[in-house]
């Protein structure tokens, strides 16, 4: 039945009397796609309920579903893949020739298709601590996740405006003085409900003659939790490598290549640095793989490659390698389309035309109801394109290394980044706390029990969550995406910088999430040694959140802003040489045609080609000493011009 689907989802994606119908009419509806939604819904529900495994499953059951899993890696129509198919439309949606195609369930569907067949995220946290174990590495120190639960959101930092106000009644009354040393940055407490605050992020008091006396009670025991910092230091091993080769040079005079035991004729203290930050070494799986691509670059016959899994993961490399940068860019133009920011053009596309109907509201509530429906279809949009390019990102990463730095180039390239930005520019504690949605209407009560009327009250009414989980869920991923971007790129880094960035980011601070917190603080961390000493003198306040919950790196300067390599050229020709590793990574494992063939082997063996039996026909045999005649002893060859050339 799934295999039936597929069928009939290519055969409309392939259906042009449709596209062109939709490419005549002025304005494209729901009912240019009605039976591509079907289509696609029964899809996804398949996909859906396959991706949850239940409680009491049986041995039939989990076999099934490995099976689909790999159904949705395997060409099921020609030689294309399920996610291939999926791209596909959505790149000729992008390009207009396809106007008509339902854009947020295509979108959706991917999404789920690959969550499925390569697997989320935690199972991609147990993958890294297997592979980690197979190269003889200590498994990961701390799971993202649970760190994230048990960190405290701190308060947003606060502009001028709000500390005058702040500091106006603080002077009416100042019987209970409180030393500003008492006062801890992370002041809410972890419940959703304090979640988002006011800007400030004080709660609202009310002053001592209001509020009776409350008698006394006796104390109930607290726990006292021992205030260490949430994550385990790290220490790359060109860090360490940089350390002992300056310290080196400065007291021995010269420079030892490769070696980080040795520590002749250096002074004690030295010594116990070293000690400290070996014991905070952390080698990753990059440096292990980049190695490799190192020595297989350098002696490709001796070291060749030969241990390339056929993994979920390298089969959806495969299929989207020759389209990926189409893929990108057309991704990213319909997150700009969806993005609460962009202005409507006449020449942008259009993605709500599975939403919009063919004919348009008349009243009042009907209009409300498509406004809601439109600006939820747009959140439902970009959670499904954040979702899908974390899950891409961290997957190659995780697969190699070169896989994640050329689909990240490419989305570089596309300007992901500074449309990133852009989506940050707002108020982002509204697009968080936004509540487009219609509780009446949503599933499942939309189908169970009595349904009730549609009235303005009804609209108005929304749930009782003080955010909107979806946004929400966005906003992290486009975080991480950011930071997987820039993650020790200096010119990703200036990029950020350049595109004035840190204003945005602070504002993105006053949603009171812990791990949308995190991520805001990894990304101005790792440009604040550029933005100069007066900012970080008016910023304290930032500078001692990133201290107490971004992962330190012991010999990071990034508070100070000593970067003596802050020069553009230089961080061009790191750029340059990341896509030569990249191109030459690609062109070695999946274009095999293109190596020269003198360096190919050849094989010579007697008992293998040159030794077998040959069947001549009666005809070659008979004519052979006249062909002798006509095409060799007769024409002249000059040989010493074939030996020169």
């Amino acid at each position: 039945l799934f295999t039936s689907f597929v069928e009939l989802l290519s055969m409309e994606t392939e259906n042009t009397a449709a596209a062109s119908i939709a490419i005549r009419k002025m304005a494209v509806s729901v009912i240019d796609s009605s039976d591509l939604r079907l289509i696609l819904s029964v899809l996804y529900i398949m996909v859906e309920v396959m991706r949850s495994p239940l409680d009491t499953e049986s041995d039939e059951q989990r076999h099934n579903r490995s099976m689909f899993m790999e159904d949705l890696v395997t060409p099921l129509v020609g030689d294309e893949i399920l996610p291939v198919i999926l791209f596909s439309m959505i790149t000729k949606f992008c390009s207009g020739s396809a106007p008509h195609f339902p854009m947020k369930k295509v979108l959706l569907l991917l999404w789920k298709v690959v969550l499925v067949s390569v697997g989320g995220l935690r199972e991609l946290q147990k993958k890294k601590n297997e592979v980690r174990e197979k190269y003889g590495l200590p498994p990961l120190p701390e799971d993202t996740y649970e760190v994230c639960k048990n960190m405290r959101a701190s308060s947003p930092p606060t502009s001028a405006a709000d500390l005058i106000e702040q500091q106006m009644p603080r002077r009416a009354f100042r019987g209970g003085k409180r030393s500003s040393l008492d006062n801890d940055p992370f002041e809410n407490s972890n419940g959703e409900d304090n979640i988002f605050n006011d800007v400030d992020g004080n709660a609202r008091q009310s002053s001592d003659e209001d509020t009776p006396p409350t008698p006394p009670r006796p104390a109930t025991p607290t726990v006292v939790h021992q205030k260490t910092l949430p994550w385990k230091p790290k220490v790359r091993q060109k860090d360490l490598e940089q350390f002992l080769d300056t310290t080196r040079m400065k007291f021995v005079g010269f420079q030892v290549k490769n070696d980080l035991a040795s520590l002749a004729g250096l002074p004690h203290p030295i010594h116990e640095g070293v000690k400290v930050l070996k014991e905070h070494l952390y080698i990753s799986l990059t440096e292990i793989q980049i190695k490799r691509e190192e020595e297989i670059a350098k002696n490709p016959f001796s070291k060749p490659e030969t241990d390339v899994a056929n993994s979920p993961v390298e089969i959806l490399f495969q299929a989207i390698l020759p389209n990926l940068p189409q893929y990108m860019i057309a991704l990213l133009k319909i997150l700009l389309a969806a993005a609460p920011t962009s202005k409507t053009k006449t020449d942008s596309i259009n993605i709500l035309s599975d939403v919009l109907p063919e004919v348009m509201p008349l009243t009042v509530l009907q209009s409300m109801k498509l406004g809601i429906d439109v600006n939820r279809h747009k959140e439902i949009i970009v959670k499904a394109i954040s979702g899908l390019l974390l899950l891409l990102l961290k997957h190659f990463k995780l697969n190699h290394v070169y896989q994640f730095e050329f689909m990240s180039q490419h989305l570089v390239f596309a300007n992901c980044i500074p449309l990133v930005l852009k989506f940050f520019n707002q108020n982002i504690l509204s697009y968080v706390t936004a509540k487009n949605s219609i509780p009446c209407l949503d599933y499942p009560g939309s189908v169970i029990g009595e349904q009730p009327e549609l009235t303005a009250e009804t609209l108005e009414s929304g749930d009782n969550q003080p955010y909107c989980w979806r946004n929400l869920f966005s906003c992290i991923n486009l975080l991480r995406i950011l930071n997987k971007l820039t993650k020790w790129k200096h010119s990703r880094t200036m990029m950020l910088v350049v595109f004035k960035s840190a204003p945005i980011l602070k504002r993105a601070l006053k949603v009171k999430q812990a791990m949308m917190q995190l991520y805001v603080l990894k990304l101005l961390k790792m440009q604040t040694k550029y933005l100069g000493r007066q900012w970080r003198k008016s910023n304290m306040k930032t500078m001692s959140a990133i201290y107490q919950k971004v992962r330190h790196r012991l010999n990071d300067d990034w508070a100070y802003g000593n970067d003596m390599d802050a020069r553009p050229w230089d961080f061009q020709a790191e750029e340059c040489a990341l896509r030569a590793c990249v191109d030459r990574f690609n062109q070695r494992r999946y274009n095999p045609h293109s190596a020269d063939p003198d360096f190919k082997p050849v094989d010579t063996c007697l008992h293998s080609v040159l030794g077998e039996d040959i069947d001549l026909t009666e005809e070659f045999k008979q004519n052979y000493e006249r062909w002798l005649e006509m095409e060799v002893y007769s024409n002249y060859i000059d040989w010493d011009q074939v030996i020169n050339c």
